[in-house]
């Protein structure tokens, strides 16, 4: 045992080394971009991390200037929204297509599965066609309803309710309840873990988006938060320290949802069985 021991030291210090090298190559440039947003004009360029003199003034031309805050409530709204619908939605299709059983489940899932090869740029134009006939151009209702609906949802509970006991439903079910008293008085409540990393999932992507937006907002009231900063990046190309300032807000959010659900996420990929 002494003699593994020894053999097996030097083999996780070179894995904490290279572990430690990813992680400074994966933190440096939040700092960077952290440390340049409290900079002044003069100063961005410098390679030194601790600013000289460090300012607030950058964070109060972001929100006095532009219309940031706006930028940043769309987003939140628009985040949240899709996030709560989708759950809901994606649950109940994952409970039918993993629960119950009907003519066509398994073609049902492969052809919503399938839709994992086709990318948001492929169906631009067609999607894009549709909300303009739709009359939903510059509205919540064209950031909100496409965003709504997505294969990854699906196909990550599904996994996770196969793993559930038939067993607990089918006691359920000769206790009197139906399907839908299964699926909302059983499936959900266990559910929990899963739900909540999923919707640390859909918050950031539907907080990060920028082409859906870019495509079919041209009234600045309906920006969201990256277009925004993109926006703002053109405007002030030179001006780097307003444009950190901007992504440092930006970017507050996602941190703090990772920080706080880090658990969940983990738990829902080991759950799900995802190699």
């Amino acid at each position: 045992m002494a003699v593994r021991s020894e053999y097996l030291r030097p083999k996780r210090i070179i894995v904490f080394v290279v572990t430690l090298i990813l992680a400074l190559l994966t933190i440096f440039p939040l700092l960077w971009m952290l440390s340049a947003a409290f900079k002044g004009p003069d100063e961005t360029g410098s390679n030194s991390l601790i600013p000289q003199a460090a300012t607030l003034s950058n964070f109060i031309y972001v929100f006095t200037q532009v219309p940031f805050l706006t930028y940043m409530l769309n987003s939140f709204f628009v985040a949240v929204t899709v996030t709560v619908v989708a759950l809901l939605f994606h649950s109940m299709a994952a409970y039918a297509l993993s629960w119950l059983k009907f003519p066509g489940r398994d073609v049902i899932f492969l052809a919503i599965f399938s839709t994992f090869l086709v990318s948001l740029p492929i169906i631009l134009v067609p999607l894009f066609i549709l909300v303009k006939t739709l009359g939903l151009l510059n509205s919540y209702g064209g950031l909100i309803i496409p965003a709504i609906f997505n294969a990854f949802g699906i196909f990550m509970l599904r996994q996770f309710y196969i793993t559930i006991p038939r067993e607990l439903g089918e006691a359920a079910v000769l206790d009197g309840c139906s399907y839908w008293q299964v699926y909302w008085h059983l499936i959900l409540p266990l559910s929990r873990p899963i739900m909540s990393a999923l919707a640390v999932f859909f918050f950031l992507a539907n907080w990060n988006s920028f082409l859906w937006p870019l495509t079919i907002t041209s009234d600045q009231n309906f920006w969201m938060v990256q277009i925004g900063i993109a926006a703002f990046q053109q405007q002030y190309s030179s001006a780097w320290n307003y444009v950190m300032a901007a992504s440092v807000v930006a970017a507050i959010p996602t941190l703090l949802l990772f920080f706080f659900f880090q658990r969940q996420l983990i738990e829902s990929i080991k759950s799900t069985g995802i190699k």
